[in-house]
């Protein structure tokens, strides 16, 4: 165990001891919900809507942070221990992949084993975590954290199963909007500030070009730089993406020295009031706004 999380367990311990006696079971809070943490935005989403009034979901990324950088406190971990389900990505927030393995190893529901992850590209290695641009993907994973909702609370099974089969019914829905909407372009290459959109091209047949890697904060180099500046110029691509939780400063010169424009395509992984929506389903949509309208669909 890390030193980090050592005493961060030793903390969540404490108070734990200290919230003994307030009536509800582990994994329950004092009024019968079922508790879920969720490590990033998506999940907190999927886990509200498949949960409904029947769960008490905790994000475990504070809205606005980045969520590859979380580190966790001892409160935080603590709800970990505590939770009847703890829904996470293997491999997108180590913090919270110590945290399960350590706290939650009976009561953790990986999504990247529920779905199969993409390889990262470039120099990243791993797996790309960001299968929620994906609606067939987070639709699979809807279903099984229905099926694992009703295990942990068998009184309210039934609800649990059918609100993921509602939720796996809307993202479909989203999906053949994407399939009707992207079917038909001029323009197939987009350009991004980071690697985050790979499920979404794959799906869609489109070239995903990204400044950074899968990571956010890895610095490109001056010659990634000039390297997409380039590919720019050659693919006639016209707009240059930039996304809600990182700067925008690279993506804006490579646009200015390119005579290219600038919009935003929101990788999803958290709200703010910079968001082109306020929730999954509607920066889905605005997404596919953006996209359609920079690949010059029909």
């Amino acid at each position: 165990m890390s030193r980090t999380l050592r005493g961060a367990a030793a903390g969540a311990a404490a108070l734990v001891l200290a919230g003994c006696g307030t009536g509800g079971p582990v994994g329950f809070t004092d009024d019968g919900r079922l508790t879920v943490v969720a490590g990033v935005y998506p999940l907190e989403w999927l886990a509200t809507q498949v949960g409904g009034d029947d769960v008490a979901v905790e994000a475990l990324t504070e809205p606005g942070a980045e969520p590859h950088d979380l580190e966790l406190t001892p409160r935080q971990v603590g709800q970990v221990s505590e939770a009847g389900i703890a829904l996470y990505i293997q491999g997108m927030q180590p913090a919270v992949d110590e945290a399960v393995e350590q706290q939650a190893a009976d009561h953790g529901l990986d999504a990247a084993e529920v779905v199969e992850l993409r390889k990262a590209g470039g120099e990243d290695g791993g797996t790309d975590p960001h299968m929620w641009l994906d609606p067939e993907r987070m639709a699979v994973l809807a279903e099984a954290l229905g099926d694992r909702l009703a295990e942990a609370d068998p009184d309210n099974a039934d609800s649990y199963r059918a609100n993921a089969k509602t939720v796996a019914g809307e993202l479909a829905d989203i999906r053949a909007e994407y399939e009707d909407g992207l079917g038909d372009c001029s323009q197939r290459d987009f350009v991004v500030s980071h690697e985050a959109f790979g499920y979404l091209a794959d799906a869609y047949d489109l070239n995903q070009i990204g400044v950074a890697g899968v990571e956010p904060d890895n610095e490109p180099s001056p010659a990634r730089i000039g390297e997409v500046a380039k590919v720019v110029d050659e693919k006639g691509v016209d707009t240059i993406f930039t996304e809600t939780l990182a700067s925008p400063a690279v993506a804006n010169t490579i646009a200015e020295e390119t005579g290219a424009t600038t919009a935003v395509l929101d990788p999803l992984e958290g709200i703010t009031d910079r968001s082109p929506g306020d929730d999954y389903p509607s920066i889905m949509h605005a997404n596919l706004g953006a996209l359609s309208k920079a690949l010059h669909c029909s």
